[in-house]
């Protein structure tokens, strides 16, 4: 089963290395989350400006994405780099958030 896990804390947050790691028990991982703290704009997209991403190296995930943009971006378009890519997703999962 493929998974893929953003948040809204930024790739670099303990909880979404936490929930990576719970989750590699259940199939293989992947990430998309904002390169930054992005905390209260994860309904909010990005329409006026073109968002930047970078493949980076996440401990427990097969691969991980690093976008420049909102929470919802990062799913939204995570979700087609990741298909260009040949994979697809069972669940999604967010979180977890720091305290």
């Amino acid at each position: 089963m493929n998974i893929l896990v953003t948040n809204d804390d930024g790739i670099h947050a303990e909880g979404i290395k936490n929930l990576v790691e719970a989750l590699t028990k259940a199939g293989d991982v992947y990430v998309s989350a904002p390169h930054v703290q992005r905390s209260a704009s994860g309904h909010g997209i990005t329409i006026t400006q073109p968002v930047k991403f970078e493949d980076v190296h996440f401990p427990g995930a097969k691969a991980a994405l690093s976008f420049e943009g909102t929470p919802a971006d990062c799913v939204k378009l995570g979700l087609e780099v990741y298909r260009s890519r040949g994979i697809t997703f069972e669940r999604v999962f967010s979180g977890i958030n720091h305290g």
